[in-house]
């Protein structure tokens, strides 16, 4: 049995850059237990893998598999263009277990409909969670939790990027991500963040769509905008553009290039 299989940087537009998926498409569903031995011989954060005959999509990162994820659907669709399976001007609509999500295939980008996340304000953080993430009290500056995860604003730019998180210490406490973020001092962004998984596998995401659905709410009502333009602070970084639609969705705007082709033997 062969496999077409490919790694595409996503929310970015060079190599190398963006955050890394990997993409598995096939005409029917794969074996739950050959996606894991695949996302764990890719070896990057989320592997996504597509049936045609039904359009399920799913991501799987070498520990678990997720509910959504932004990179790996947006690197589906890349893929589904590049292989002219899908053309300029369609729509795309993936069955997930967050259910259905869209992807319109535009000309300069790709933009992706997804659910806006509930966010609950002021959340109860334990002082040891905080102290192993290497952040102060007093450089918080807003708090909430969405979907199991938690958003910490804080002061600057500058205490953002000097995070140096304890991983194996917050291991040992109950979590699922953390996503830290901070107003941008750049005129041409919105918002800059960082987004921390060590309990799934990933100490640090390069670019979390799923997270920018967070902060798109969060943003959103801070700045009284509808319309943000984000960057994720990530060693590679990216981009993503963000538009609230209404009835708690999310357009979620980015681009993606092919990085490795490849044909996995089993």
């Amino acid at each position: 049995m062969e496999l077409q299989i490919y790694q595409v940087d996503s929310f970015t537009q060079e190599l190398f850059k963006g955050n890394p998926a990997g993409v598995c498409i096939t005409d029917k569903p794969l074996d739950e237990s050959l996606m894991f031995s695949i996302a764990t011989e890719m070896a990057i954060s989320e592997t996504a893998f597509l049936s045609l005959n039904d359009m399920n999509l799913r991501w799987f990162t070498p520990k678990v598999e997720v509910k959504l994820c932004g990179h790996g659907t947006l690197a589906v669709a890349h893929i589904l263009q590049q292989s002219g399976v899908a053309e300029i001007g369609q729509q795309l609509a993936f069955s997930t277990l967050s259910g259905t999500l869209l992807a319109n295939i535009q000309p300069q980008h790709i933009a992706m409909d997804f659910p806006e996340p509930v966010l609950e304000m002021s959340p109860t953080v334990d002082t040891q969670f905080l102290e192993y993430l290497g952040i102060r009290g007093e450089q918080i500056l807003g708090m909430a939790s969405f979907d199991d995860k938690l958003l910490i604003e804080i002061e600057s730019e500058q205490q953002l990027l000097a995070l140096q998180p304890n991983f194996e210490a917050l291991k040992q406490l109950v979590g699922r991500g953390v996503l830290v973020t901070c107003h941008a001092s750049r005129d041409d962004l919105d918002c800059i963040s960082r987004y921390f998984a060590p309990w799934v596998g990933v100490n640090e995401d390069p670019v979390t769509g799923s997270a920018h659905c967070a902060l798109a709410a969060y943003w959103g009502d801070k700045l009284s905008r509808t319309y943000l333009k984000a960057y994720q602070a990530s060693e590679r970084g990216g981009f993503v553009q963000l538009e609230r639609l209404g009835k708690r969705r999310v357009s979620l705007i980015g681009n993606a290039v092919t990085s490795l082709t490849a044909t996995l033997k089993l």
